[in-house]
């Protein structure tokens, strides 16, 4: 990476860190509320599920908000819709492990590991994949975009499962367990968002060099 490339990042990713991640906090609340509110209903996954699509929803206006200076053209709804329904899919997944333990525990053990293996990668790749099916008209390379998000979420989900587990017990308080949940949520919005503004400055930076002629488009 050049340093003009270096510094273009730079001041694209503060600002894409504070509207990102505070959007996934947001969205991220609806979910926490929801898991520690319903955990023993039955109605609790699929109100999950819904409460998900929120949290799509909301990042992927806070994606939007952060991206539209940069691709003016970059169509809201669209972009909004894929990330709501694209984290609706990756919360079934993350779901279907415990909903169908009965069933699948008893499975060989190589295809339960193939199984949870394909269930990680469609979580992790959701997203990026989805909204690239929109990226992909504004940004060249955008394929990357699947990869770098895939990595955010990789990143930010790991630093959530070392922070919320084990503080969380029996006994303790609905507003304690959400408060525990938002606390690591933040620390994995941080994380994810910064992964993403450079993914995304990237980008930028290599649609400037194709567009000054130094290097081809592909």
């Amino acid at each position: 990476m050049n340093v003009e490339t270096q510094s273009a990042v730079r001041t694209r990713l503060m600002p894409w860190i504070l509207i990102v991640a505070t959007g996934e906090v947001v969205g991220f609340a609806f979910p926490a509320v929801v898991g520690v509110s319903m955990n023993s209903s039955s109605a609790a996954g699929v109100a999950i599920v819904i409460a998900g699509f929120i949290e799509g929803v909301i990042l992927g206006g806070a994606q939007y908000l952060a991206m539209r200076r940069d691709l003016p053209h970059l169509r809201p709804k669209v972009w909004v819709s894929l990330t709501g329904g694209a984290a609706a899919v990756a919360y079934v997944c993350g779901l279907l492990p415990s909903a169908l333990e009965p069933w699948w525990t008893r499975w060989p053990v190589p295809l339960q590991s193939a199984a949870l293996a394909v269930l990680v990668v469609i979580i992790l790749g959701s997203v990026g994949g989805a909204q690239w099916t929109e990226l992909r008209h504004h940004l060249s390379g955008a394929a990357w975009w699947i990869v770098g998000t895939a990595v955010a979420w990789l990143a930010g989900l790991g630093l959530f499962f070392v922070i919320a587990p084990p503080l969380w017990h029996e006994g303790q308080s609905v507003a304690t367990a959400i408060a525990i949940g938002l606390l690591a949520a933040t620390a994995m919005a941080i994380v994810m968002a910064a992964v993403t503004g450079i993914t995304f400055g990237l980008l930028l930076s290599r649609r400037r060099r194709t567009e000054s002629g130094r290097v081809p488009e592909t």
